[in-house]
C-alpha cells in the first residue's frame, strides 16, 4: 500500500522547536495574477502585480465592505439632511424668532439616524477587520502546516510571530478601513457638492477648486510614507528575530560574559524600529495638518464671501442675496466636504503599513511550495527508487522491510537526518520517490527536539496515546525515567513549559518512551546521541524491542545501535550488496 502517514512533524512544531536563519527572499514574492491585480480602485500601479497576500484579504472583505459602502452612503445623506434641517432652524430663529417645527423634527431624525447609522458602521467595520485578520491568520497556520521542516526551520522565528500579530491586523486596515476612507473620499464630497449647488453652484465650485491640491498632495507624501513604513517593518523582524535567537542562546551568552555586547545590539534594533515609527508618525501628522490648513483656508474663504455678500459690502456671484438659512447652509457643509478626505489623511499611514504587512507575508503564499519537483512512481515495492536528497544528492535505491530495524549510517552531512525526513513524508526529496510497508498508521519522530508539552511526567510519555498507566509505568521503567536521580519524582515528576528543566538525553528518552506505547513506524533521528552508556544502553534495548513487530528507522553514529540493525542504509559510500538488498 502507497505510504501517506502523516507528518511526523509540522512546519509550526519546526518553527518552534529548530533555529532559525534569514531568508534572503522574505516577503519578497507576489501573485502573478494580473487580472487581480489590475482591478478597478486599487492602489497598486498598472505596472506591478499585487501581493497574494493583498489579493486573499480583499477578496475575504469584498462581501462586508460592499454593505459598509452603502451603510456609509445612507450616513452622509442623514448628514447632509441634518446640515439642511439646522440651517432652516437656525436662520428661522434668527430672522423671524420662530421655531420651525418641521425643521426641528426633521433635524432630529437625522441625528438619530445618524448616530445609529455611525454606530453601526463602526460595529461592522471591527468585525469585518476581525475577519479579514482571522482568514490571514488561518492561511498562515495552514501554511505552517504543510510547510516542509526544513523550510519552516529556515524562516526568521521571531520575525514570523511578531509578525502574526502585527501584519494580519495591518492588511485588515488596509483593505477595510483605508478601502471605505477612499471610497467616501469619492463619494462623500460628491454628495456634499452637490448639496451646496442647489443653494450656490459658485460655493460648490470654490469647493471643488481645492480638491486638486489635496490630491496632489497626497501624491506627493505617498511615496515618503510607504518607503518610511517599509523600513519600520524590516527594523522591527530584525528586532524581533535578533531577540528570539538571543533569548534561545541566554545560557550561552551569559557564560561567555556576552550579555552588554548582545543588550548594546538589542538596543541599536530598538531604536531603529523607534526612528522608523516616528518617521511614520511624522509623514501622518504633516499630512493631516497641511490638509487641515487648506480646508480651514477655503472655509474662511466662503465664510468671508458670504460675509460681504449679507452685508453688502461686495457683490460676488453666488455669495450676495442668499438668504441667511442658505449661508448658514453652506459653511455647515463646507467642513462636511473636506471630511473624507481629513479621515483618508488619518489612515494614509495605514495604507503604507498595510502594504507592508502584505510584501512581508509573502512567505504564506510563498511558490516554493507549490513548485516541488516532479516525484517519480511508488515503487512497487517498500523501500526508495532513485532518491535524490535536498544538499546530499542522490541515493542508492533500497527496500524496507515489514518489521525490523534499520540504520541509516554514514559521515557527518551525508544526509542521514534528510534521508529520514523525506521517509517520514516531513520533506520532499528533489527527485525519486519512497514507500512504507504496511498501511498508512501515523508514524512517530524520536529526535533531540522532540516537542513535550508541560505537565508531568506521565503525561508527556502518555501525549497522543490511549495507552493505560500500567503501560505509561512500563514504558517509563524501560526507560529507566521513572528512578532518574536527576529527574525525581517519577511519573508525577514536573515538565516545564517547552520542557526548559529536561536535558537533551531526557527528552530523547521520553519520546523513545512515548514510541514504545504509539503503533506504526518510527524514524529516530540519533536517539542515542546525548545519552551516557547506560541509558544509551536502555535505548538500544527498547528499539530493538519495538522493532520486532514494526519498522524502526533510525540515523546514527552509533556504532553499538547499527551492529543491533537487521537492515543498514550506508549514506556516503557505495553500499554492499547485503545492505542495499
Amino acid at each position: 500500500m502507497t505510504r501517506r502517514s502523516p507528518r511526523a512533524r509540522s512546519g509550526r512544531a519546526a518553527l518552534e522547536h529548530r533555529p532559525e536563519r534569514w531568508l534572503p527572499a522574505f516577503g519578497k514574492r507576489r501573485c502573478k495574477n494580473k487580472s487581480l491585480a489590475h482591478r478597478p480602485g486599487s492602489d497598486i500601479r498598472d505596472d506591478a502585480l499585487e501581493p497574494a497576500a493583498l489579493v486573499l484579504a480583499r477578496g475575504a472583505a469584498r462581501a462586508g465592505l460592499s454593505r459598509l459602502h452603502a451603510l456609509q452612503a445612507l450616513r452622509c445623506a442623514a448628514t447632509l439632511g441634518l446640515a439642511v434641517a439646522l440651517a432652516r432652524l437656525a436662520g428661522a430663529l434668527i430672522e423671524t424668532g420662530e421655531l420651525d417645527g418641521i425643521a426641528l423634527g426633521l433635524a432630529g431624525a437625522c441625528l438619530l439616524a445618524g448616530a445609529g447609522l455611525g454606530s453601526l458602521i463602526e460595529a461592522r467595520s471591527a468585525a469585518l477587520e476581525a475577519a479579514v485578520a482571522v482568514a490571514l491568520v488561518d492561511a498562515a497556520e495552514a501554511r505552517l502546516a504543510a510547510m516542509p521542516a526544513r523550510a519552516a526551520a529556515d524562516l526568521p522565528r521571531g520575525a514570523v510571530i511578531a509578525g502574526l500579530q502585527r501584519h494580519p491586523g495591518a492588511l485588515a486596515r488596509l483593505v477595510v478601513g483605508h478601502a471605505a476612507a477612499r471610497r467616501m473620499m469619492a463619494l462623500g464630497p460628491v454628495l456634499t457638492a452637490g448639496a451646496v449647488a442647489l443653494v450656490s453652484w459658485q460655493a460648490a465650485v470654490a469647493l471643488l477648486l481645492a480638491t486638486p491640491v489635496m490630491i496632489v498632495f497626497f501624491a506627493l507624501v505617498g511615496g515618503l510614507i510607504r518607503d518610511r513604513a517599509a523600513v519600520q517593518e524590516a527594523a522591527l523582524g530584525r528586532l524581533a528575530t535578533q531577540f528570539a535567537d538571543r533569548v534561545r542562546v541566554l545560557p550561552t551568552i551569559l557564560a561567555a560574559h556576552g550579555l552588554p555586547r548582545e543588550t548594546a545590539k538589542l538596543d541599536r534594533r530598538l531604536k531603529t524600529y523607534a526612528d522608523g515609527t516616528m518617521g511614520v508618525l511624522a509623514v501622518a501628522f504633516l499630512n493631516a495638518g497641511v490638509l487641515d490648513f487648506f480646508a480651514s483656508l477655503a472655509i474662511a474663504i466662503l465664510a468671508v464671501f458670504l460675509g460681504l455678500g449679507h452685508l453688502g459690502l461686495a457683490e460676488i456671484p453666488g455669495f450676495a442675496h442668499l438668504a441667511l438659512w442658505q449661508s448658514l447652509l453652506i459653511l455647515l457643509l463646507a467642513p462636511e466636504y473636506f471630511l473624507p478626505f481629513r479621515r483618508y489623511a488619518e489612515l494614509y499611514h495605514a495604507k503604507a503599513e498595510g502594504e507592508a504587512a502584505a510584501e512581508a507575508l509573502a512567505w504564506v503564499f510563498s511558490e516554493d511550495a507549490e513548485t516541488r519537483p516532479e516525484r517519480g512512481s511508488v515503487p512497487a515495492m517498500p523501500g526508495a527508487r532513485g532518491l535524490v536528497l535536498p544538499h546530499a544528492g542522490p541515493v542508492a535505491d533500497f527496500d524496507l522491510p515489514e518489521t525490523g530495524l534499520v540504520a541509516v549510517t554514514g559521515p557527518s552531512g551525508a544526509g542521514k537526518s534528510t534521508l529520514l525526513r523525506v521517509l517520514a513524508d516531513v520533506e520532499a526529496p528533489l527527485a525519486g520517490a519512497c514507500r512504507l510497508p504496511g498501511p498508512g498508521v501515523a508514524a512517530t519522530w524520536v529526535s533531540l527536539d522532540t516537542p513535550i508539552p508541560a505537565g508531568t511526567l506521565g503525561a508527556a510519555i502518555a501525549d497522543g496515546t490511549t495507552a493505560t498507566a500500567e503501560a505509561v509505568a512500563t514504558a517509563a521503567a524501560t526507560l529507566g525515567l521513572s528512578e532518574d536521580p536527576h529527574w525525581p519524582g517519577g511519573l508525577d515528576a514536573p515538565v516545564r513549559a517547552g520542557a526548559e528543566n529536561l536535558s537533551g538525553g531526557q527528552r530523547v528518552r521520553v519520546a523513545v518512551a512515548r514510541l514504545l506505547l504509539r503503533p506504526g513506524p518510527a524514524f529516530c533521528d540519533e536517539p542515542t546521541a546525548k545519552l551516557d552508556p547506560d541509558n544509551a544502553a536502555r535505548v538500544r534495548r527498547a528499539l530493538a524491542r519495538a522493532a520486532r513487530t514494526r519498522l524502526i528507522i533510525v540515523a546514527t553514529h552509533d556504532p553499538a545501535l547499527a551492529a543491533l540493525a537487521d537492515r543498514r542504509i550506508a549514506l556516503g559510500a557505495i553500499p554492499s550488496e547485503k545492505q542495499a538488498a
